[in-house]
């Protein structure tokens, strides 16, 4: 129904001078989708206290509010950029001197982070004319958006590394979700959560439970929370979740990673944490001293955050580069460690190549509880039987075996169990080996590697040379 508006408001932004990628793109969009989910959601307040008998005060004043100047076929050019540009944001960031947990707040975070990035009024008239036609006031309509507006941020891995960041493949996701098993009235967590996917999807995991009224306000505004350093990220996390139907979404705009572990208390844990944390960052020193295990690595930082945040008795799956298995730094060692003692690492899903589109490295899935040590860990090595990539990405049913030989920690030709006392203890190293693959894999020692190389150089010196040879007796 709305697939089409969608593609029409592309067309008008890849024309537009100011929008000059994906990720400008789905900015831009949000914002004017996030103004006309405003209105309509006002429009249907000001219906419920009319009905009530009771009248209604708009969160936005009169002159601000969509229909006084979005629907202004006269308002354009430069008088229309100048409006919103020097009037609406202006006007809207002013909301984040409300409280912290209200739609005002967010409406103030919104337009603090981001601006109008068109330049041609006539453009952005277009534009609104298009948005203008999406409604959000059942939820069929809002399920329709979500799904495009997921596509949306899907297609921002088109855009670079940066892009890639803010999407986690949701087949993986949702098989993340159905291993925890997260319940109404635990709370959920995401300290790196990007664009919102791992809160969104598990709000559809839980609204598929039959909820009481009270149960549904819960799941509304007292199980999901996150936190986002990155602008962008934030805003589309935002309206991520508005489409997903939570209307005052609780995440916060900061750095997770400045808060210091050792202040965390009690009250501030969660039962369940569900997270894909960057990776490859290099974190400075001042950063670093928050943790007990320090490293410039972000992932790894973000996973003792995790483990401290975690309640006892509760359970996380953490998205992470497979490289943690098996480093032999300090840092590594000392992690997997605490995780192993700290924790009931139960499970690792070891996911094949081209899982995150754009991403270089191979990741694992950690799946562990809080309370209990490690006494043994299931690995499965998941292949799908085919090279994943941009047109064959991953899919619900690739996990369906994962899912079902994980309920029992059954072994198979791509499942087989660790156990604790079989590890090393100097390393604390749980490479992924599986025991059934026939595949040898030959380790050359430097030695040999340098003597090849030393070889190819001096191949490569004497045909160099011969070409000197030869242009030099034509000349």
């Amino acid at each position: 129904m709305f697939e089409q508006i969608f593609k029409n408001i592309d067309d008008v932004l890849w024309k537009e001078a100011g929008c000059s990628s994906e990720l400008d793109y789905i900015e831009q969009t949000s914002w004017l989708l996030f103004l006309k989910y405003l209105d309509d959601l006002e429009g249907q307040r000001k219906d419920a206290k009319a009905l009530a008998g009771k009248s209604y005060t708009p969160i936005i004043n009169q002159g601000f509010q969509w229909s006084d100047w979005a629907t202004d076929k006269d308002l354009t050019g430069d008088d229309l950029i100048d409006f919103v540009s020097n009037k609406l944001f202006p006007y809207l960031r002013s909301f984040k001197q409300t409280a912290a947990d209200t739609i005002e707040y967010k409406i103030g975070e919104i337009f603090g982070e981001i601006k109008n990035k068109f330049q041609s009024g006539y453009s952005l008239r277009d534009a609104l004319d298009y948005v203008d036609k999406l409604h959000f006031h059942s939820q069929q309509e809002k399920h329709e958006l979500s799904h495009l507006y997921e596509s949306k941020i899907k297609n921002m891995g088109n855009a670079g590394r940066n892009g890639g960041e803010y999407y986690t493949p949701r087949p993986l996701i949702r098989a993340m979700i159905k291993v925890i098993k997260p319940q109404i009235g635990q709370t959920i967590y995401d300290g790196a959560c990007g664009s919102a996917g791992f809160l969104c999807e598990a709000y559809d995991f839980l609204r598929q439970q039959p909820l009481s009224t009270q149960q549904f306000e819960q799941l509304q505004t007292k199980t999901l929370y996150g936190k986002e350093k990155k602008s962008l990220a934030y805003v589309i996390a935002i309206m991520n979740m508005i489409l997903h139907g939570i209307d005052a979404p609780n995440i916060q705009h900061t750095n997770t990673l400045t808060e210091n572990i050792n202040d965390i208390q009690p009250q501030d844990r969660f039962d369940v944490i569900l997270a894909n944390p960057p990776f490859g960052g290099k974190e400075r020193k001042e950063i670093q001293q928050n943790f007990d295990i320090r490293t410039g690595e972000t992932a790894f930082l973000f996973l003792q955050h995790f483990i401290k945040m975690l309640k006892v008795n509760g359970r996380a799956a953490v998205v992470i580069k497979n490289t943690f298995l098996s480093n032999t730094d300090n840092a590594s060692i000392n992690l997997r460690k605490r995780l192993l003692e700290d924790c009931n690492l139960h499970t690792v899903l070891d996911c094949p190549s081209g899982t995150f589109r754009g991403a270089g490295v191979k990741t694992v899935v950690l799946f562990f509880a809080k309370g209990t040590s490690t006494k043994k860990i299931w690995f499965y090595q998941l292949d799908v039987g085919r090279s994943l990539g941009k047109t064959n990405p991953l899919n619900d049913e690739d996990l369906t075996d994962f899912l079902t030989l994980q309920k029992t920690f059954a072994d198979s030709s791509k499942s087989w169990t660790l156990k604790i006392t079989d590890i090393d203890k100097t390393t604390f190293d749980l490479s992924v080996k599986n025991p059934q693959s026939n595949q040898v894999i030959e380790h050359r020692d430097p030695q040999s590697i340098l003597d090849e190389i030393a070889t190819l150089d001096a191949e490569s010196a004497k045909l160099l040379a011969t070409v000197k040879d030869l242009l030099t007796m034509e000349a």
